[in-house]
């Protein structure tokens, strides 16, 4: 073999090793914890919507200008991306404001160990667009079903990009009853009203023990 059929041999194994490091990369969010529960994926949570956006692409600076709330929650702990759907407490007993405090809202009360507390940042985290009519969209991969939900819009005049989220900036727009066990589950929410910026918080109570998801989604409503 030539010294220059041996370079470019060398450059396609690189090539083909950083293409296998990226496939199994890809794998990471669907193993270990993150396998086994669930989040709000429209209007997309926090982390959910930084590993959707960035997931393939974690490393790339440009992330740091073009979604800067993104960048701070993969320097911090890039675990609360990968493990997007393992944002829960045990044991609330219903009284979610005693585990919760104000300003841990989007992390569950700094819950796992504090993986997610990057997502309690106060800042202009990118948002979907709703109206005042609009369909909450939760994916819950292993079928836990569902005691209720409780679906919270921020009040009016609230600003997320400047204060941190407290209990009394909610204001209760849905609540339903049980839901059967499945991987996918959908809501209906009228809302009037809401201009703007704000925070849709989603609260899922599973069937399955006495688990709860705190789930935090940026919106704009048109």
């Amino acid at each position: 073999m030539s010294c220059h059929d041996h370079s470019n041999a060398l450059r396609w194994a690189r090539r083909a090793l950083g293409l296998l490091s990226a496939a199994l990369l890809c794998l990471i969010p669907w193993t270990g914890t993150a396998s086994a529960h669930g989040s709000v994926i429209d209007p997309a949570s926090r982390n959910y919507g930084c590993w959707l956006r960035w997931g393939s692409d974690f490393q790339n600076p440009e992330m740091a200008q073009k979604d800067p709330m993104c960048w701070q929650a993969w320097q911090d702990n890039p675990n609360a991306m990968w493990n997007w759907n393992g944002l829960y407490r045990n044991g609330s007993a219903g009284n979610f404001p005693a585990v919760v405090p104000d300003g841990q809202l989007c992390s569950g009360g700094h819950t796992e160990g504090g993986r997610y507390n990057s997502l309690d940042t106060v800042g202009a985290w990118k948002t979907t667009a709703i109206g005042s009519k609009f369909t909450v969209k939760l994916y819950d991969q292993a079928s836990h079903g569902a005691d209720y939900f409780l679906i919270y819009v921020t009040r009016q005049g609230y600003d997320p990009t400047t204060q941190p989220l407290k209990w009394s900036d909610l204001q209760l727009v849905a609540k339903t009853g049980k839901y059967a066990p499945s991987q996918n589950y959908s809501i209906d929410v009228s809302t009037s009203g809401y201009t703007g910026r704000h925070v849709l918080y989603t609260i899922w109570q599973a069937s399955h023990m006495d688990q709860t998801y705190f789930l935090c989604s940026d919106v704009t409503f048109s």
